[in-house]
Parts: C-alpha cells; sequence; structure tokens
C-alpha cells in the first residue's frame, strides 16, 4: 500500500522520508476550498510552490506528488511551475468534465505522473467518458469533497454503501490504479482504521492518504517507523483473508458507519 503525507515542514518531511512514507504531498489548491469547508474540521493548506522547491531538495527516497487547483485560466503556467519544481506526480483535484481532464494531461505533457482526485458528483456521474480520456496514470477517490457533493453525513458512508465498489471495478476493468479517501493509525479511528485498510484491500486499492493522527509522533521517528510498521502489517495480514472474511470486516464497517451517522444526525437535532 502505497502511503502518502501531507506537510510542508521540511525537518518533519525529512523525517517522513527516512521511515520509509512512500509520498510527501504537497498541497498547492486554495480556488474555492474555504467555501468548500470553511466550517469543517479539515485542513486548508498554505502551502506554496517555494515548499514544493523545499522539498524536493530534501527528499531522497519518496516521491514527492502536489495537488494543484482545478484547471483556471493560468493552469498552463501552474503545471509548468510544479514540473519545474520537481513534482514527480501531478494532482488535479475538483474535476467535473472529461474535458477538464483531457486538458490537464495535455499541460503536463508526460513531465510528470497524472493523478486524479475524483471528488465531485459531476465527475462521478460522468465516469465512463472520463475514463477514455488516454493517460490518466492514477486515481484517488477524495471521500471529503465527494461526500459533501453527494448531500451526505459522513465520509465514510461511501465506502460502506455499493458506490465506491461501482467506481473501482471501473478503474480496474480501465486497469487504472486507484487509491481511496486516508487513515488513521492502526487499531485507532472514529471508523476502525483495520476495517479501512481491509475494505481497500478487497477492492483493490493500492493507495491512502496518512491522517492528522500520525503527525502526533512524527518528530519521533522510531514511534512513527513503529506506526508505519503496524499500518503495512494490516494490510499484509489483509491480504490473506479469504474474501468471506473480507466480507464480514465489510459488514462490521457498515455497522460501525451507520452508528456513526445516527449520532451525527441525533447530535445535530439537539443543536
Amino acid at each position: 500500500m502505497i502511503k502518502m503525507i501531507l506537510d510542508n515542514d521540511v525537518d518533519k518531511i525529512k523525517v517522513y522520508d527516512e521511515v520509509g512514507i512512500d509520498r510527501i504531498f504537497l498541497d498547492l489548491e486554495i480556488n474555492g476550498k474555504i467555501d468548500r469547508q470553511g466550517g469543517l474540521d479539515t485542513v486548508i493548506s498554505d502551502h506554496t510552490i517555494d515548499d514544493v522547491i523545499d522539498a524536493r531538495k530534501v527528499i531522497d527516497n519518496a516521491d514527492l506528488l502536489v495537488r494543484i487547483n482545478p484547471i483556471h485560466d493560468h493552469s498552463d503556467e501552474e503545471i509548468s511551475a510544479v514540473i519545474d519544481a520537481g513534482a514527480d506526480i501531478i494532482m488535479l483535484p475538483m474535476f467535473k468534465t472529461k474535458e477538464e481532464v483531457e486538458t490537464f494531461i495535455r499541460l503536463v505533457n508526460g513531465a510528470a505522473k497524472t493523478s486524479l482526485l475524483l471528488e465531485t458528483s459531476e465527475a462521478l456521474a460522468r465516469i465512463d467518458d472520463i475514463l477514455e480520456v488516454d493517460g490518466i496514470d492514477e486515481i484517488h477517490v477524495g471521500l471529503n469533497d465527494l461526500h459533501l457533493s453527494l448531500g451526505l453525513t459522513f465520509m465514510f458512508e461511501l465506502m460502506a454503501g455499493s458506490l465506491l465498489e461501482y467506481l473501482t471495478d471501473k478503474f480496474k476493468a480501465k486497469g487504472i490504479e486507484f487509491g481511496i479517501g486516508g487513515v488513521s493509525r492502526a487499531g485507532t479511528g472514529m471508523l476502525q482504521a483495520d476495517n479501512i485498510l481491509n475494505e481497500h484491500v478487497r477492492l483493490g486499492s493500492t493507495r491512502v492518504i496518512l491522517s492528522r493522527a500520525f503527525k502526533d509522533v512524527n518528530m519521533d521517528s522510531l514511534l512513527l517507523k513503529e506506526e508505519i510498521i503496524k499500518l503495512d502489517k494490516v494490510v499484509c495480514e489483509a491480504k490473506k483473508k479469504s474474501n468471506l472474511e473480507l466480507m464480514k470486516s465489510r459488514d462490521d464497517l457498515k455497522v460501525q458507519v451507520k452508528a456513526i451517522v445516527s449520532s451525527i444526525l441525533n447530535t445535530s437535532k439537539c443543536d
């Protein structure tokens, strides 16, 4: 499982790189983000192109992934700057049409790997046309913005239902590697990280974003390394499970999600 972590602190990036995190994630996306997520407990980054340049200088092992803004009038300049700064992978968020994806692929022009962050209801509805575009190296399903776009209560409702399986079956049919959302440390999280990773394996996901919970230990490289090993062990154990066992884990996940959604809705009624 490819593990990604979002940070622009050079000292922390050095630690992530040393302990075996596969990708350092820099986030330049800001257009429209505050309006979408301003009232939520989510990360709104203030990363800059200078942060990308600085990160590139200290990374020896990991890949450098940079999320740009959605396609806009100056996307050509932004993508060129990111390529010049040394990005290995460029991620396009909030796309809604096949044409936006085609523009993105054309502007990157093979200078870096291309990653689509699928997080809008429009892209979901148009997924067949979008997947016809040549040059898509990978796709990541952004559970947070996608659940907001669909009017859902909790981001992991997508994992508990059949919609995510509908999408991932299409990715696999096209031979496109993909990832799904984020995950907390093994044995932790509102929704058990172990069940989430079991579902990643069942669906065929090969990428995941590490949550802020990993940053609690990031200045102690030994502790962080232990957490990475624990996560890898959960994934290895999941790969050994039968489909019946993975389906049982999925059923457990659905029960957990239902309880969380019910709790959120009941709490909102009291406000």
